[in-house]
């Protein structure tokens, strides 16, 4: 017993074991604390040097050559990529047809010594659309040569290379504001195409291209605003509507020197013939042309009468949505089931409409079994689809009975 009480160590005391405790969890901190720099530290070294199997990025950065792309950066690729797409095909579409589009002066309307000096109604452009044997044939706007001699020289053409040469009227159209010149097809190289004004779209791209003297190639750019746009135009000045123009309506910048030029699509195809007489008041940010689906026609006529040989009834009409409802029953007697229609204000003396009983009242509502809607669907079926001479089925109601007369169709003289 004596032994073992001699040899045995001292007892440790309570504050020598807290202070071999406190000292084991400073050295485990330390240690802890390095080893959490040496790897911070480490960790790029290695990788940038390719010793891991991984690639470290830094916060807020994007890796080189990465193939991942943010929300926003997705959308400003793709507006970048529409907006070089839509520039590169506007050049393209006014490369394909700035030669064809020439600037016409009216001589007669020239107020100036030795030409034009700034008459808005005696230039504008005009568009190469073909050649014929030794002639190139122009169309332009009837208001910019208007005064100017059938058959004359009265007019220049100022071709895209800035060569002046003289031209001939072929024939104009004042209802439609349109006319067809000549000039020699010796320098002449490229004529512009035609294009479906019938399948546009409302919101399509619209180019606006002319060659006024002053501003050679000026061209603006817009989109299709409306496709069937029908607008009352006085043509004698008493302040009454003679006629209702169906046009195009663009944003697109039209100004006097475009007057009579090309409205393109985004394929470079003409549309429409400027007309900045058909506007009446300028209004920024309205433009019209007429559609091709209605120049095509006129310019067939005005080649081969000098003229436009339109079959006519003889009636002064307006659509049955110009009038007001209530009317519609209490006073003409429709059924519920008509929704449009024409309405004849009058049948002048003489007329097929008159020799064939139509009178003041009457309204129109189908031609040959096609359903009329409207004025621009009854012009549309006398003007597209019948002649001169052709005979015709009427039917209309009166005092709200259906009815139906025939009616052979005359020349119409305006």
């Amino acid at each position: 017993m004596g032994y073992y009480d001699d040899h045995a160590p001292a007892a440790r005391t309570r504050s020598d074991a807290r202070r071999s405790t406190k000292r084991t969890g400073i050295y485990g901190f330390a240690g802890a604390v390095i080893g959490a720099l040496l790897v911070v530290f480490s960790v790029p070294l290695l990788a940038d040097n390719g010793f891991l199997p991984y690639e470290v990025i830094p916060k807020n950065t994007s890796p080189v050559g990465s193939d991942e792309i943010t929300e926003d950066d997705d959308e400003n690729i793709a507006t970048e990529t529409l907006n070089l797409q839509t520039t590169s095909e506007v050049i393209e579409a006014v490369e394909q047809v700035s030669d064809a589009v020439v600037g016409v002066v009216n001589m007669r309307q020239s107020t100036g010594l030795f030409g034009p000096e700034g008459s808005g109604e005696g230039t504008g452009s005009g568009v190469i659309y073909k050649i014929e044997e030794d002639r190139a044939f122009i169309v332009t706007n009837y208001h910019v040569i208007e005064g100017a001699g059938q058959g004359s020289s009265e007019i220049d053409v100022t071709l895209d290379d800035g060569a002046r040469v003289p031209a001939e009227l072929v024939g104009e159209d004042v209802l439609t504001d349109l006319a067809v010149l000549t000039i020699e097809a010796d320098e002449v190289d490229t004529v512009a195409e035609f294009g479906d004004s019938e399948n546009l779209q409302a919101g399509e791209p619209a180019i606006a291209i002319g060659n006024p003297l002053s501003f050679e190639g000026t061209v603006t750019l817009g989109i299709i605003s409306a496709v069937e746009r029908s607008l009352p135009v006085d043509l004698t000045g008493n302040g009454q509507p003679d006629w209702n123009s169906e046009v195009l309506q663009t944003d697109a910048a039209i100004n006097p020197g475009n007057s009579g030029g090309a409205l393109l699509n985004i394929q470079g195809e003409v549309i429409g013939i400027n007309s900045m007489k058909i506007a009446q008041q300028a209004v920024e940010g309205i433009g019209f042309a007429i559609p091709s689906a209605i120049a095509l026609p006129v310019i067939e006529d005005l080649e081969q009468y000098g003229e436009v040989q339109r079959p006519q009834m003889g009636i002064a009409l307006r659509s049955l949505q110009e009038i007001p409802s209530f009317h519609w029953h209490d006073t003409l007697g429709l059924p519920e089931d008509v929704k449009g229609g024409v309405y004849v204000e009058s049948a002048e003396n003489g007329t097929p409409a008159d020799e064939a009983g139509l009178r003041e009242g009457d309204v129109i509502v189908a031609l040959d079994d096609q359903e009329i809607k409207d004025a621009h669907d009854l012009r549309s079926f006398l003007y597209k689809d019948v002649s001169v001479g052709d005979t015709i089925t009427v039917t209309f109601y009166r005092d709200g009975e259906e009815q139906s007369v025939e009616l052979t169709l005359d020349k119409q003289v305006f």
